[in-house]
């Protein structure tokens, strides 16, 4: 009885949430119209890229890494100590501005970001599993842009 009551409110609390994985062909059309296609000499499939190995193309998540200090936040998982939230916030924006599935906050901070010294290699997931990829192209694959 009690773990039936406790599981409906688990789902009453994961279907309020309003969280919502975004396919990868309406990450692709976002991120296309939000002026990211070979923003700063990155195609956009290197963001398409990039997005699935940072959230797997959830716009609200958030991971703590308490080992290095920061929490992720977002799409493209920004980093708290830098560029979001009070203090150092290169953004100029609360990190909560990065949970939006409309994508314009989270779009406007990864262009402040790419303009960086580092580029997309800011990420390091990006360096890792987007940057030499000789299946680039795949990523969008079908999308109508």
């Amino acid at each position: 009885m009690k773990a039936s009551v406790v599981l409906s409110l688990i789902g009453c609390l994961v279907v309020s949430s309003g969280a919502r994985i975004l396919g990868r062909c309406t990450v692709a059309k976002k991120l296309h119209h939000g002026g990211l296609s070979y923003y700063e000499g990155y195609s956009l499939e290197n963001w398409v890229c990039l997005a699935y190995f940072e959230s797997k193309f959830n716009p609200t998540a958030v991971y703590e890494n308490a080992n290095e200090g920061y929490t992720g936040f977002g799409l493209f998982q920004i980093r708290s100590n830098d560029w979001c939230g009070h203090g150092r916030s290169r953004c100029h924006m609360e990190c909560s501005d990065l949970l939006n599935q409309n994508l314009q906050k989270t779009i406007e901070c990864v262009k402040t970001i790419v303009k960086g010294k580092d580029g997309m290699g800011s990420w390091p997931t990006w360096s890792h599993f987007c940057k030499y990829s000789d299946t680039l192209a795949h990523w969008l694959d079908g999308c109508k842009l």
